[in-house]
């Protein structure tokens, strides 16, 4: 009788322990509220009939975080680049931007992440480096002061202003100098803290720098030439995006901090492109976003990463609004573009399905429930 008891409570907490091991990515998306757009209230909404339950606010206007309060949609607030001068140079500013974005909401918001800055070193001046750390500090310390400890503090940066090279994926370092005097000291910090690194991933931007790349690589088609072999390492990609992010963490394992969370802060495709009548339509729009979706859903995560990456934003809810032509143009080199997946009045441009985003792939099931098989017959053989 004792052994059927201790092989129940064997199995059992085994069971709970291989399912507890499977971790989903979050899927979020970036919302930036704008006077011709309908109210916040209306945006929660739609977000929750979408199974959204992440979101980045570029924009932390008070208003739109109160709005999110009792729902089930976590949060990822950014601190303007403006600043960063100010709270780097006075613990004040940094609980001063505390007490206005967090204390009033926290937790019936479920502020998640913070990041302190936007794509920095696009504006090249890798000399705010120490800026942007003491800035960083100051507001991770601002919320532990008031026993906030649950909330990821960073900054965030553009994979493509950072990398020196994608690939092979192995072979990835962060450029210089803002490898040795932004972010490996970032890391450190980030180690210290039990934070997260953002980055902005665009298989879009990179697509258009590498024009041999095939469109189907970036877009996640699953067609029989549609993938790159790390010649180093000899693991083969399927799909531009892996190989993106396994060349950040590539580049935080050269730098000696391979264990940091990944959350990306920002990827999408453009419905429309000034520059461009070819790549920019709807169509590869709703093929990379659903293809990512897909991916993310699986729970197969990347070849550097079993677990992948923690949480990713699709970039945008909305296409840019005059507000914001200056972020679009550090980011897309100068042009506008449109990369929102839902119209003003709140219709989709096309249909994606985010549901079910923390579900556990075929694939993961057969292998934990063999693997489950293969101990209960060695514990049975065991007990005899």
């Amino acid at each position: 009788m004792s052994h059927s008891l201790s092989l129940i409570t064997f199995l059992s907490l085994l069971f709970l322990f291989l399912f507890s091991s499977v971790t989903a990515t979050t899927i979020g998306v970036t919302y930036i509220s704008s006077p011709t757009l309908p109210p916040p209230e209306k945006v929660v909404d739609v977000l929750q009939s979408l199974k959204i339950t992440a979101v980045r606010l570029p924009v932390a206007d008070p208003d739109i975080i109160r709005a999110f309060s009792y729902t089930n949609i976590s949060l990822f607030l950014v601190i303007p680049n403006s600043l960063i001068p100010s709270i780097s140079g006075n613990r004040s500013a940094a609980s001063l931007w505390i007490y206005k974005h967090v204390i009033p909401f926290y937790p019936r918001a479920q502020i998640t992440a913070i990041s302190v800055g936007n794509n920095v070193l696009a504006e090249g001046d890798v000399t705010t480096a120490d800026l942007l750390l003491l800035a960083i500090r100051n507001v991770h310390r601002s919320l532990v002061d008031v026993g906030i400890r649950q909330i990821t503090v960073s900054t965030t940066f553009s994979f493509v202003n950072i990398m020196t090279t994608s690939f092979p994926p192995s072979s990835a370092e962060f450029q210089e100098p803002a490898g040795k005097f932004v972010i490996k000291p970032l890391l450190q910090l980030l180690t210290e803290t039990n934070s997260s690194f953002f980055v902005n991933l665009y298989p879009y931007s990179v697509y258009k720098l590498r024009p041999e790349i095939p469109i189907g690589f970036a877009l996640f088609q699953e067609l029989a030439y549609n993938f790159r072999d790390d010649t180093v390492t000899g693991v083969r990609y399927r799909n531009l995006f892996d190989l993106m992010v396994d060349a950040v963490i590539a580049a935080m394992a050269v730098a000696g901090h391979e264990n940091i969370p990944v959350v990306v802060a920002e990827t999408g495709w453009p419905c429309f492109d000034p520059s461009t009548e070819a790549e920019a339509r709807g169509v590869y729009a709703k093929m990379y976003l659903q293809g990512l979706v897909n991916h993310l859903r699986s729970g197969k995560g990347t070849p550097l990463r079993k677990e992948g990456v923690a949480d990713v934003y699709i970039y945008e809810l909305f296409d840019a609004n005059e507000s914001v032509t200056k972020n679009q143009a550090l980011r897309s080199g100068g042009t506008w573009q449109n990369w929102g997946v839902l119209f003003p009045n709140m219709s989709m441009k096309f249909q994606i399905n985010f549901s079910n985003g923390g579900s556990i792939s075929p694939a993961a099931v057969y292998d934990i429930v063999f693997c489950f098989l293969l101990l209960v017959i060695g514990y049975s053989n065991y007990l005899r």
